[in-house]
């Protein structure tokens, strides 16, 4: 299923999207996606109702209604998590590190599909990172490796935005990552039995008509599983809790070219099996005086 929130006449509602473009409403079912993803009985009765659903006499989904599918607790990311090209002969995980390298978005950092992320005053290197966002579905407390993906809800995608000159002045990431808005997240979460291998994704990267980022999760270092294994053997991750898992290098043209965001640029980060996330960035407005 293709689990969404949206904004009804009453407040924001779950659904579920089929047939690529028609909406099925499952707020008698349950209040929130995260509420979904918990109650067994409540995600098989949202799954008959999709599959009895005639996509013909169903309304045409709004997508400018869409709302971050989850309000997370938690939103824990990871830093370097892709091996670049290596020269044949290489062994690519010969600087693979030992632990991942994670830190934290804060709740002011959450913004929907349609969010524009204003680029605060000042900011000298605004950047993006389109990337595979695991969603919680079931509290994960020390589990073992092998039993990680049965606590994942579903699937869907991260841009970390990051400020590169807030995050270089410091050791700590924090202040380069948590501004207001820089965690756009959606459309929709996929689920589990949809998705298939979360290590044979495609993650691109589009802008201004360029694909700057283009590689497999299959060139992950540590995998959905592992990270999930890895993060709750310290915190205890629940429901609806976010966990993205890293960015592909740029394309080597890219990274040659890179030049900060600006009002008016536009990000588009697809994702095989997921869909497509695209923010737009606009300035900050002066204050009134």
């Amino acid at each position: 299923m293709r689990l969404v929130t949206y904004a009804g006449a009453s407040g924001p509602r779950p659904g579920a999207v089929v047939a690529g473009d028609r909406l099925v409403d499952l707020g008698d079912v349950a209040e929130t996606v995260t509420a979904l993803l918990t109650d067994a009985a409540a995600l098989a009765a949202a799954r008959a109702r999709v599959d009895r659903a005639e996509a013909a006499a169903l309304p045409v989904l709004d997508a400018s209604a869409l709302l971050a599918p989850v309000v997370p607790g938690k939103i824990l990311c990871l830093g370097y998590n892709y091996r670049g090209h290596v020269p044949d002969g290489v062994d690519p995980t010969a600087n693979d590190p030992e632990y991942p390298d994670v830190f934290v978005k804060t709740a002011n950092t959450l913004g929907g599909p349609n969010d524009a992320v204003v680029i605060p005053p000042g900011a000298t290197d605004v950047d993006y990172e389109g990337e595979v966002a695991v969603v919680i579905g079931r509290r994960a407390q020390r589990v073992a490796l092998e039993d990680a993906l049965d606590h994942v809800g579903g699937y869907t995608i991260l841009n970390d935005v990051s400020d590169r000159a807030w995050q270089r002045r410091q050791s700590q990431w924090a202040l380069g990552k948590c501004s207001d808005g820089f965690a756009p997240l959606g459309p929709w979460i996929v689920t589990p039995d949809e998705l298939g291998d979360p290590q044979d994704l495609l993650v691109e990267v589009v802008r201004d008509g360029v694909v700057t980022v283009s590689q497999s999760t299959s060139t992950a270092i540590f995998s959905v599983a592992y990270v999930i294994h890895h993060l709750s053997q310290v915190l205890t991750l629940e429901p609806g809790d976010i966990v993205s898992t890293g960015t592909p290098q740029k394309l080597p043209d890219a990274q040659d070219a890179h030049r900060p965001l600006a009002d008016g640029d536009a990000v588009t980060v697809r994702i095989s099996g997921i869909g497509e996330l695209t923010t737009r960035f606009t300035a900050a407005q002066e204050a009134a005086a």
